[in-house]
């Protein structure tokens, strides 16, 4: 019963034979092979447009590289106050963009909201040399709170970014789940509603350590695709035996098998969540559109879950294992490899009647 992060459990077998089929004899090196070559021609027909791909090891490479590439020092980055890059990447972001700025916008479930988006854009840069100006929209799809925005969503704040002169980015770790909970397709969510860098990881769902940072429009955005290249390298991102990381992606973009996955993931999510919902005194705090549960449980459910094993993080609220001595809150991820068993032995211990284990 462990339900703290997708990241909990090991690599699809898949990925790991794919690996070690790349590592037999000699191939190019820093990715230029084969396998480097297929991966951006799969992207292509997955988004049915031209792109530019890199391929890193790490989420958080992936956004601070991607965001420095189309920021400079003195830009104003625009995100969810509780987006990743703003409290999960030990400040990776202004690290790598020389100084940029994140400016921290609030919304429901990590969604930011237009008009917050707009005033914000407004107010920044208005005195000119002495403040920070515009220079890119931050989305996270699905968001840290495990909401999905939708086409017409990421559409509408991607018209106000780009009036205030701000390329759009898109954290995507997640963003196989979110293609898969709204039953739109790769570009809607991404470049036809405006996204011009998505991040789409891999790890989260299957793969040992690979993220691609695709370039929407490769004309238009010669400049910054070359600004990465070269901060790739620096930030030390550049693997030598990027053939590794090539059959990674390479073998998790087959067919079906990348939303495969993400659909067990979510099928997992709404199983918890539909038995958590039948139980009294547990309540669901977010919109758990897929993988990711926000969830109040009463602190005897919350002991009888801990005594019998059951993994799962408290919200900084509540990180004392009491919460505030009636409930806890915590968050609940469902992964690729989560077993339907795990998702009905936590809901049916959730369901017991009788005192917890003191």
């Amino acid at each position: 019963m462990n339900f703290t992060s997708d990241n909990s459990f090991g690599a699809a077998p898949e990925i790991i034979e794919a690996m070690a089929r790349a590592n037999e004899g000699a191939l190019g090196s820093y990715g230029a092979d084969p396998l480097a070559a297929r991966v951006e021609e799969r992207l292509r027909e997955i988004f049915e447009t031209d792109l530019r791909v890199f391929l890193v090891t790490t989420g958080t490479a992936a956004n601070a590289l991607a965001l420095a590439s189309v920021s400079p020092p003195w830009g104003t980055v625009f995100c969810h106050a509780e987006a990743h890059i703003a409290e999960d990447e030990c400040g990776a972001p202004e690290f790598f963009g020389g100084g940029l700025t994140l400016r921290h916008l609030p919304g429901k479930d990590a969604k930011i909201g237009q008009e917050a988006l707009a005033h914000a854009i407004t107010e920044c840069g208005a005195r000119g040399v002495h403040q920070t100006q515009p220079a890119a929209l931050s989305l996270t799809n699905l968001t840290e709170k495990g909401a999905l925005y939708t086409p017409d969503e990421i559409a509408a704040l991607a018209d106000i970014a780009h009036a205030g002169r701000c390329a759009v980015h898109l954290d995507g770790t997640r963003f196989a789940n979110a293609v898969v909970a709204s039953g739109e397709t790769p570009a809607d969510l991404s470049w036809r509603s405006g996204v011009d860098i998505l991040c789409l990881g891999a790890t989260k769902n299957g793969a040992l350590a690979a993220e691609a940072v695709i370039f929407f429009d490769p004309q238009r955005q010669e400049a910054a695709i070359s600004s990465f290249a070269f901060r790739r390298k620096r930030g030390g991102h550049l693997v030598s035996k990027g053939r590794l990381l090539s059959a990674q992606m390479d073998a998790w973009l087959e067919g079906e098998f990348w939303l495969n996955r993400a659909a067990h993931s979510n099928a997992m999510g709404q199983r918890l969540a539909t038995g958590l919902r039948a139980i009294g005194g547990v309540g669901i705090t977010n919109d758990a559109a897929a993988n990711i549960l926000f969830v109040t449980l009463p602190l005897a459910i919350h002991r009888r879950l801990r005594a019998a094993g059951a993994a799962y993080y408290l919200e900084p609220a509540s990180q004392s294992e009491e919460g505030d001595g009636v409930s806890v809150r915590a968050r609940l991820v469902c992964s690729p490899s989560t077993p339907p068993e795990s998702v009905d032995s936590f809901v049916g211990l959730c369901a017991e009647n009788g005192a917890a284990p003191a």
